[in-house]
């Protein structure tokens, strides 16, 4: 066993390895410190690459935006055409809430920014038969591409025609959407 028979030269090399200690510490705090800045950078960038205006026509048609803001959608076997891509429809909804007319959802947007549109997804309530509550389990990403999409549409063009109270006749063609009698208890 070799004892270092100077006591200041025991101290100078107790120091040299406590700093060679604080450099190598040093040095993977901050190699942990760039991992993880990769990682969340990574995975921001996968959350990041969801929202696209190609995966927000997937989900308007799958969601069955189309089927009633499009007009001419089902009569084409489902063909969107980009001309009247969610521009509302004035083929309206009769039922005991009066009569509703698919909304210019182009029209709706562009009034919002993509924030507020999250927001409004997540929040909105509107008369039958709008299926809101499909909007609400929605993720963020999912209503961000659906707010690229309908952006990327182009102009909003003309609103789709106003609600009609219950007992009040409507001018335009529409669908009654509830049965003439209700079947007895």
């Amino acid at each position: 066993m070799c004892e270092i028979e100077n006591p200041s030269r025991a101290e100078e090399v107790e120091k040299r390895d406590a700093q060679q200690a604080a450099r190598w510490k040093e040095k993977k705090m901050l190699r942990t410190g760039l991992v993880l800045a990769i990682l969340v950078s990574a995975s921001a960038a996968t959350a990041a690459e969801g929202v696209s205006v190609k995966e927000g026509l997937r989900i308007a048609t799958i969601g069955g935006c189309h089927d009633c803001h499009t007009e001419g959608f089902a009569e084409s076997g489902g063909q969107v055409d980009p001309a009247k891509a969610l521009m509302g429809s004035h083929v309206g909804f009769q039922g005991p809430w009066g009569t509703t007319y698919p909304a210019n959802i182009r029209l709706v947007l562009s009034r919002m920014s993509e924030d507020e549109f999250v927001s409004y997804g997540h929040e909105v309530k509107t008369r039958p038969p709008m299926p809101w509550f499909g909007l609400h389990a929605m993720t963020d990403n999912e209503l961000r591409s659906i707010y690229q999409y309908v952006k990327s549409l182009g102009a909003p063009g003309e609103p789709a025609p106003d609600y009609v109270k219950p007992g009040e006749a409507p001018k335009t063609p529409f669908i009654v959407f509830a049965p003439p009698q209700m079947p007895a208890n």
